[in-house]
Formats: structure tokens, C-alpha cells, sequence
């Protein structure tokens, strides 16, 4: 689907890059929070936590192709996304990471003797899913906003180099 959307082998590699890149932020966050990684919950936050990295990726190239389109140059339309898509994602990854934290760090309410619960049974396996989600989304934020622009300059000048050389120019 992402090789039809961009018509870009390149483009759609550089998003599944970023899923695998991710999976990293999302050790670094068990790993914080002590947690072992659990196929089922901590899958599961692996599953979810690509679904919002291919989302913000799939903007970020979109806006990417959009700006070029109109005619910048690739580095300006590069720079340009990374400022354009900086606040939504930083929104978007920052209210889903603090709407976790109460997860993160083990607590709950019971409304019925009204109480705030700190390490109850019922929010073990949740821990791991919640860490596994927010610690993997803080680190994808990074990787969509730096490392995304940066690897779509990379595959240009790869691009650049290799339409030159097709057509007899030595850059």
C-alpha cells in the first residue's frame, strides 16, 4: 500500500525503517521501567506503537512530496516538513505518552472505595504494554522528525547521483 501511495520504493522503505528503528525506544523503555519483554503485551505495544510511526511518517513524506511538488528544492522542503509536522507530532506523541504514564508507573483508581491503588494485580500486565508503547513512541518522535527528513535527503542524492551518471554527467 505504501509503495502505491508514494510510488516509491525508497520512501516506503524509509517508514519500514522507522518501525524497526523504533522497536529500540521501546526496549529503552522496558529496560526503564525493569519490565521484561513479553511476546503477548509487549508485542501487542509493538504492533500499536507502528501503527502511530507509520502514521506520522506516512504525513512527514507526504508534506515531503507535496512541498517539492510546488517546486523547492529538496533540502527546503525537507527543512520545511521537519517545521511544519514539529508540533503535531510532538502533540500527538506527548498526549499519548502522559495519557500512559498512569499506566507506566502502576497506578490505578478504585472507584468503589475510592481510592488511588499504586502496584494492584490488575495493572501488571499492563505495565509492560503501556512502557512498551510510550517508551517506544518518545524515541520514534525523534526518528520521524530528524532521521526521517535526513534519510529522504539521502535517498535524493542517491537519486541525483544515478540520474547524472544515466546521463553521462560525472557529479
Amino acid at each position: 500500500m505504501l509503495l502505491i501511495q508514494f510510488n516509491s520504493f525508497y520512501q516506503a522503505f524509509t517508514i519500514m525503517v522507522a518501525i524497526v528503528f523504533s522497536i529500540a525506544g521501546v526496549l529503552l523503555g522496558l529496560m526503564l521501567t525493569g519490565r521484561p519483554f513479553g511476546v503477548v503485551m509487549g508485542g501487542i505495544g509493538v504492533i500499536a506503537l507502528a501503527g502511530i510511526v507509520v502514521n506520522n511518517n506516512i504525513v512527514l513524506i507526504d508534506t515531503y512530496n507535496d512541498l517539492k511538488k510546488t517546486g523547492m528544492s529538496p533540502l527546503e522542503a525537507a527543512l520545511r516538513t521537519g517545521a511544519q509536522r514539529l508540533r503535531p507530532v510532538i502533540l500527538t506523541s506527548g498526549t499519548t505518552a502522559l495519557g500512559l504514564a498512569p499506566m507506566v508507573i502502576g497506578v490505578s483508581v478504585d472507584f468503589f472505595r475510592r481510592e488511588i491503588v499504586y502496584g494492584a494485580p490488575s495493572n501488571q500486565m499492563w505495565i509492560e504494554l503501556s512502557s512498551a508503547i510510550a517508551g517506544g513512541l518518545m524515541f520514534a518522535t525523534i526518528l520521524t522528525l530528524i532521521v526521517t527528513p535526513a534519510m529522504l535527503m539521502l535517498g535524493e542524492k542517491k537519486e541525483a547521483r544515478s540520474s547524472g551518471a544515466a546521463l553521462g554527467q560525472v557529479a
